[in-house]
């Protein structure tokens, strides 16, 4: 059975002594989030996930969940689970203190959600999704709705969902035809079919709230037609509890390639009650809020795949016996040698760990900017602060979690035969991987969303976020001696994403085949210069710990060292052939004629 260990000296000093999150603290709302009060709370939330859900991870893969009648069950445990992670008041972390939440930094939330994910991500999901739908109904809804369905929703007591996609429309909602007719009260009667709804049906919350997307019998054609909807599964009472049965049901739960113990729902509405949420016809814009927010958290599964992935492939290769190693045996008093003394097995491994720290170190840094968005009182550091965050946000989506899969298959690799079998649990998180990559928006979407929206936003000011200080950053690094085996590869990688950007935005609008044909190797690039920067930064801590004696924890930093390096030499040259494929243009991607294929 798989088995996992929370990361905290790493988390500690990637949030610390990296990104100097105790900084965090000088926002107002903030003054209580200190360096031991977030260090605390992860030790207590490592508890839950090592000893509550991640022994549940893989009998609830194996088990599923059951429908019957409209009904859904969740695997055995998980709801004794879910009510400890209630009690622990996890829902609530950074929800806003008027609806009882504990208001504290999206930065500890990013922190819990690679834990939970990493731990048992088909339970995280049920949480996750809550927290998606309660920012859109924060941000939009009126104040009534959110006295009525934000309380209990920061609590955990009850849950939330997306209901986006139906059968025959995913990515282009413009075509959804769920309908939205006004009643006499103010509210509306929601029919229609959605799909692939994640914890859209539950035994674990006394009541489920969803967000539907419909069109009002007014709406203009395509997006700009489409409009935002709270729909309870039980109408609240005076009081302000479950109460009649809305017009919503389960029509049946998907079969699936992963993510078993996640029920994802086919929901139908018949004259469900429902209440708008924001402007008519702009349902769009509160879509946005909670999808960005899922992009990033999808992105985080990414992440949390590849480390427990990692994680227990690091311990099969270390006690696996197979072999000898090419320079003469390592242990010649056993029959063979460990796995890990192969130059191919400790390749996979350093991929893993270059890639594990290295994201970790840009997602946490990204909800520290989603932090400063928000709280920060000067309203020129908040708007950059958003830009960044949105400049990001399909970079650590998209390039997280095709690295997640990637990761989670080079780990299963790592077992040989015993990786295919399901006892061992590595194929649960290649399974698990693969969906990260499709839903809340599929990678190549997010791509197309990186060079048709972002790159050209405000005539590139988002792209001056990132830019700027990345060159700031350089400048100073080659004139370091200690760092100039690290800032030379980068600061030449940086160039080639510099020029791809220039000739990906010039021939875009000649063309706009050319971005499209140009944008998955253009955000790989982007990712891994983000990673090459992260691990620039990590390298200098880490010189400047070491001068300082280490305190105890010399292989550590050494160790972030020699994985930099490994990175920039291994890793990061994949920028050079990913820039040669995009100036080959669009042409061979579009000459073969759709019959010829």
């Amino acid at each position: 059975m798989p088995t996992y260990k929370a990361p905290l000296e790493d988390i500690d000093f990637v949030l610390n002594d990296l990104l100097q999150a105790d900084n965090l603290t000088k926002l107002p709302g903030f003054e209580d989030a200190t360096r031991d009060l977030v260090s605390s709370i992860l030790e207590e939330a490592a508890k839950l996930c090592e000893n509550e859900l991640q022994p549940l991870n893989r009998p609830g893969h194996e088990e599923g969940c059951h429908y019957e009648n409209g009904v859904v069950r969740t695997p055995k445990g998980f709801k004794e689970a879910y009510q400890a992670y209630v009690d622990g008041g996890w829902q609530g972390l950074s929800m806003d203190p008027k609806y009882g939440g504990q208001g504290l930094p999206h930065a500890i939330t990013f922190v819990l959600e690679e834990l939970l994910i990493s731990a048992n991500m088909a339970f995280a999901m049920y949480p996750g999704l809550t927290q998606g739908a309660w920012n859109a109904i924060h941000t939009h809804a009126n104040d009534q709705l959110k006295d009525t369905y934000l309380p209990k929703m920061t609590t955990g007591e009850w849950s939330g969902t997306m209901c986006l996609t139906e059968p025959h429309c995913g990515t282009d909602l413009g075509l959804i035809k769920t309908k939205a007719v006004p009643n006499d009260d103010g509210s509306y009667s929601i029919t229609g079919t959605k799909i692939f709804i994640s914890a859209g049906e539950h035994d674990l919350t006394s009541n489920i709230i969803h967000l539907v997307l419909a069109k009002l019998p007014d709406a203009p054609s395509g997006v700009k037609g489409i409009s935002l909807f709270l729909v309870p599964k039980f109408l609240p009472t005076e009081d302000n509890q479950p109460g009649q049965r809305n017009g919503v049901m389960c029509g049946s739960i998907e079969h699936k390639m992963g993510i078993m113990a996640n029920a994802t729902c086919v929901m139908n509405f018949d004259d469900a009650k429902g209440w708008l949420v924001g402007e008519p016809h702009k349902g769009m814009r509160a879509m946005f809020t909670m999808m960005n927010a899922a992009r990033l958290g999808v992105g985080m599964q990414g992440l949390g795949i590849a480390t427990v992935a990692y994680q227990n492939a690091l311990t099969y290769t270390k006690e696996r016996l197979q072999g000898r190693s090419l320079t003469g045996a390592k242990e010649p008093e056993k029959a063979a040698d460990p796995l890990i003394v192969h130059p191919d097995v400790r390749k996979n491994l350093m991929t893993i760990k270059a890639f594990t720290e290295g994201a970790r170190a840009l997602g946490y840094w990204v909800g520290i900017q989603l932090d400063q968005a928000d709280h920060n009182p000067d309203l020129k550091a908040r708007a950059e602060a958003d830009e960044f965050v949105a400049l990001l946000t399909p970079v650590v989506k998209a390039y997280f979690t095709d690295m997640g899969y990637e990761c989670a298959t080079m780990a299963q690799q790592m077992y040989g035969g015993h990786g295919y079998i399901r006892e061992w649990g590595m194929e649960q998180f290649v399974r698990d991987a693969r969906i990260a990559m499709i839903y809340e928006g599929a990678n190549g979407i997010q791509a197309l969303d990186l060079v048709g929206r972002k790159l050209g936003q405000d005539m590139g000011r988002l792209l001056r976020r990132f830019f700027h200080p990345l060159a700031g950053e350089l400048e100073s690094a080659m004139e370091d001696t200690d760092l100039l085996e690290f800032a030379g590869p980068l600061a030449k990688a940086f160039g080639k994403l510099q020029q791809a950007t220039a000739i990906v935005a010039q021939r875009g609008m000649k063309n706009p085949d050319e971005a499209g044909a140009a944008s998955t190797d253009y955000l790989r690039i982007f990712g891994l210069v983000a990673l090459g920067w992260m691990w620039l930064r990590m390298v200098k801590v880490a010189n400047a710990k070491l001068a300082e004696g280490g305190n105890g924890k010399s292989g550590f930093y050494e160790a972030k060292i020699k994985t930099a390096r490994f990175f920039v030499q291994r890793l990061l040259p994949e920028v050079d052939f990913r820039f040669k494929a995009l100036m080959s243009g669009a042409k061979t991607v579009m000459d073969l004629e759709a019959d010829l294929f």
